[in-house]
């Protein structure tokens, strides 16, 4: 008899929580028609570090939810030298996506059956770990204020960025940092700081997305200082594929390693969970550090 298939689902996530009680047997009917069986542990947010690290014993997990969710699962996971399969249970599911894996729980269950692997890279800073990106400045303020909105009134994500974006705009601050990239040291004033895993893409059609995990090297983008409506031009420009890297970016470029000066105490946003970290901030890309199911 083949062995249940650890998987661990954010009942919180997007697609998750739509789905609410019938969702654990959508996974389990998934994962049986794929040819696998399926031992769901359904948990909320506080649960689920320490119900991964229990399961990540077995060698490999499954793990349902957004991008947040796969953010948190690759830290654990890639420590504890398991496998991270993903089921892209929620808003937008970029990483899978960029993994080719199908969108749905039956195509998504078939890679995992498949048993294809790859190695993908993983990003390190000061002992906390991201897989898609890091963001310092006005997304992480953005971020706590669209989860207090939501907390306030019970709207959806989409709905609590509306207001969420106005404050932060309404309060708008720019930053001063020394960047170090790969030993190279420049000063900078910027609204938003930006660090992703391996080069995210600024062009149209493509905008946010990268074409690769596995290249070894972070992409660093620091937004030019610019008024309120400069930046809601800016925002829009860039959304169209329309950024102008020599207007738009006060630094523009990637690197192995990255120190970021600045106050004693920086609020970052690591796969979009905020946090306080104490300066410096240094970033390192982990080459390999996470192995995955893709698609074959």
């Amino acid at each position: 008899m083949t062995k249940p298939f650890a998987v661990v689902v954010n009942r919180g996530g997007g697609a998750a929580s739509r789905a609410g009680d019938a969702l654990v047997d959508q996974i389990e009917a998934a994962f049986k028609s794929a040819g696998l069986t399926a031992d769901v542990h359904a948990v909320d947010g506080p649960e689920l570090r320490a119900t991964i690290s229990r399961l990540a014993k077995s060698g490999a997990v499954a793990i349902g939810g957004g991008d947040g969710t796969q953010g948190t699962a690759a830290a654990i996971l890639s420590k504890a030298g398991a496998t991270h399969a993903i089921l892209p249970l929620g808003t937008r599911n970029n990483l899978a996506r960029e993994l080719g894996i199908p969108l749905d729980l039956e195509g998504a269950a078939k890679v995992i059956a498949a048993g294809k692997t790859k190695p993908i890279d993983l990003v390190s800073v000061n002992g906390k770990t991201f897989v898609n990106n890091a963001s310092i400045g006005i997304y992480p303020k953005l971020v706590q204020l669209r989860e207090a909105e939501r907390e306030r009134s019970g709207v959806p994500k989409w709905v609590a960025n509306i207001p969420a974006a106005v404050g932060v705009l309404r309060n708008l601050r720019h930053h001063r940092y020394r960047l170090t990239l790969d030993g190279a040291t420049e000063p900078i004033v910027t609204p938003l700081l930006f660090i992703g895993n391996n080069v995210y893409s600024l062009d149209p059609g493509k905008l946010g997305t990268r074409d690769a995990l596995d290249d070894g090297k972070m992409s660093v983008f620091a937004v030019a200082k610019n008024t309120r409506w400069g930046l809601v031009g800016f925002a829009l420009r860039t959304m169209r594929g329309k950024g102008d890297p020599n207007k738009d970016f006060a630094t523009l470029g990637t690197c192995k390693q990255l120190t970021v000066m600045g106050r004693r105490r920086i609020r970052i946003a690591l796969d979009g969970e905020v946090m306080q970290m104490t300066s410096p901030l240094d970033f390192k890309i982990m080459a390999g550090a996470l192995n995955v199911f893709v698609p074959g």
